[in-house]
């Protein structure tokens, strides 16, 4: 397989922001519906490299087609828990891309003190929902309407790895 995950550089912000701006237009898997700016990501990044967080990217040569972070709890009661994010292009899904990139962020998100991961996913993305599962996430609960895309609702589904 061509494609490697590697931890995100400054010079991969541009080719991520097309990536997570493809993903976020599909409307079916992130909150947001399309990428903040450009320099919104760069500062993004930027800061994030330099808290060590962990974050993730798929390449397929130069071009990023997938990531993955562990964002920290922003105030200091919540710092041992981390929001999990992730996405993929959909010609590279079901590859096991996101296994990888899951794999290597949970692990740095360990060794930087993080002993809770969670996340919110729409109830009906069952492939995410089964990942998840595989690594140990626990569903528990379920936000009735707890997204809208378009005027229509869906349910989302709390999910949480304790390390």
């Amino acid at each position: 397989m061509a494609v490697t995950i590697t931890p995100i550089t400054l010079a991969d912000v541009e080719s991520f922001r097309e990536c997570l701006d493809s993903v976020a237009r599909e409307g079916r898997f992130l909150a947001l519906l399309e990428a903040p700016p450009l320099a919104n990501m760069q500062q993004f990044v930027a800061e994030n490299i330099a808290k060590g967080v962990a974050q993730r990217v798929a390449k397929d040569g130069d071009v990023v087609v997938g990531w993955c972070d562990i964002m920290p709890g922003w105030h200091h009661t919540l710092q041992h828990c981390g929001s999990l994010g992730m996405g993929l292009l959909p010609a590279y899904r079901g590859q096991g891309l996101g296994a990888r990139m899951l794999d290597q962020c949970i692990e740095q998100a360990m060794r930087a003190g993080i002993t809770r991961v969670e996340l919110e996913v729409r109830a009906d993305n069952h492939a995410a929902r089964r990942l998840y599962g595989r690594f140990g996430f626990e569903e528990e609960g379920t936000k009735r309407r707890g997204m809208r895309v378009n005027g229509e609702y869906f349910d989302t589904v709390a999910m949480a790895l304790l390390t």
